[in-house]
């Protein structure tokens, strides 16, 4: 394999249209995107294909990404919270604030920095050099748990327990108000918002959206805000924090999908990714982990807590 087939990274855009506009990619303009297209470095089924061509949602694109992305991110020795770790993979309790992997305005500090410290050359390369060893992600204020692929093999197979929904992935929130039914399923497709291009949203209907499922489940209700359980059935971009929008129950501290009136001490949204449970994808044996409430999440639940009992 030569060195530039080791920068494929494989996309899937979550909306339909001309390849230039909804080929997404970190660190990347409009502009230079379309300079790859040109240069034969994007492709279709083995197929390369030109800046007119009209992508479908869902599709897999293959990117080849130039060589001089590597030197953009640089191995920083930054503290890591790890929980499990062995020779195929890592875990991590990526704490609020950290970006997962580099993009614009976020050159420095992400996990991706930490992790090359970390781990030295020892990451999957399936996503490309920016995002090495990064099978799934979690928001920059989102905190909780994240698993990292050491090699091409064990990240192939996680990925592939995630297409297949047998991933648990378990999340912990405060929300504002109380869902009608103390548990159930939201299950509405989400897409790219039309209003907002920053954004996501729940779309009803039209080749933009995907399927989306989300479980709830109430632990505790304090006053105007729930304590919340939220299981993921899939992994689409801001799930969670769309969804509960949408059933006019924002995050609490969420600054893009909440009121306008933002939660400014908690900054950014009360979400934790408090517990996954997977298959090793070299030993078979079944991985169970747990993360505690950060710091700030008890803060603010006991902060309720106690204006509940006034």
């Amino acid at each position: 394999m030569s060195d530039m087939e080791e920068n494929i990274v494989t996309i899937i855009p979550e909306e339909s249209g001309r390849i230039d506009k909804v080929l997404h990619i970190d660190g990347m303009s409009r502009s230079a995107i379309q300079n790859l297209i040109e240069k034969g470095n994007v492709s279709v089924n083995g197929k390369v294909i030109s800046k007119s061509y009209k992508a479908k949602s869902g599709e897999e694109i293959a990117v080849i990404l130039p060589e001089l992305v590597e030197a953009d991110i640089l191995p920083e020795d930054i503290p890591l919270d790890i929980r499990y770790e062995d020779s195929a993979l890592l875990v991590v309790n990526k704490p609020k604030g950290m970006v997962v992997h580099p993009a614009p305005g976020h050159y420095s500090g992400t996990l991706v920095n930490a992790l090359m410290h970390y781990c030295g050359d020892s990451l999957s390369g399936i996503n490309g050099v920016i995002r090495p060893g990064i099978v799934h992600r979690i928001d920059k204020d989102t905190s909780g748990l994240l698993i990292v692929a050491k090699n091409d093999a064990a990240h192939q197979g996680l990925a592939e327990q995630i297409k297949e929904h047998s991933f648990d992935r378990q999340y912990r929130a405060i929300v504002y108000g109380a869902y009608k039914e103390d548990a159930g399923t939201i299950d509405l497709p989400i897409g790219r918002s039309p209003k907002d291009r920053k954004k996501m949203a729940v779309i009803l209907s039209g080749a933009n959206a995907r399927n989306a499922v989300t479980h709830y489940e109430t632990i505790e209700k304090l006053g105007g805000f729930s304590y919340m359980k939220f299981i993921l059935e899939t992994g689409r971009t801001h799930q969670i924090r769309v969804h509960s929008a949408y059933m006019n129950h924002p995050i609490a501290g969420d600054p893009l999908y909440g009121p306008s009136k933002v939660i400014t001490e908690l900054e950014g949204q009360c979400l934790h990714a408090g517990y996954i449970k997977f298959i090793h994808p070299v030993t078979g044996k079944i991985i169970e982990l747990e993360a505690e409430l950060p710091e700030y999440f008890e803060k603010y639940l006991t902060k309720l807590r106690n204006k509940s009992n006034i």
